[in-house]
């Protein structure tokens, strides 16, 4: 009997641990229209954390990044990486940057879980009163 409280009991640890990670992919979708655009796989890398577009779900969006500055110009939005250098800082993710391929400009960033399957990402210019918010959703 004690072996299977243990083992429900290191279940429980690790479910508890995953559901307060950001790793993981995530769908945006856009604030004005509602649509969704894209899939982005975060994961953690050297105490780190990046983001990469892997999938786009409209149509309308670019094979490349044209908006892109300087090498990301014209790279492919399908590996293009979007969520730079976020370090986990209590229950956010902060000091890293964001890059909208819309207009290919590149703000602060910091991000937090709502809940195991929404995530908040805030991308702002100087302080982090000055940007706005989307909701990230977690794929299954």
């Amino acid at each position: 009997m004690t072996r299977y409280t243990l083992s429900l009991l290191l279940m429980l640890l690790v479910f508890t641990v995953y559901s307060q990670s950001v790793v993981g992919v995530w769908k945006t979708i856009d604030d004005d229209d509602g649509v969704e655009k894209s899939h982005v796989e975060i994961y953690e890398q050297g105490g780190k954390y990046f983001g990469k577009i892997i999938k786009t779900l409209d149509p309308t969006i670019p094979e490349m990044c044209g908006e892109c500055k300087g090498d990301l110009k014209d790279t492919p939005m399908i590996g293009l990486q979007i969520l730079n250098d976020l370090k986990k800082d209590g229950d956010e993710w902060t000091g890293g940057k964001i890059l909208d391929p819309a207009n290919g400009k590149i703000y602060k960033c910091k991000m937090s879980l709502e809940s195991a399957d929404v995530l908040n990402v805030r991308g702002f210019i100087g302080f982090s009163l000055i940007g706005r918010t989307q909701q990230w959703y977690r794929v299954k």
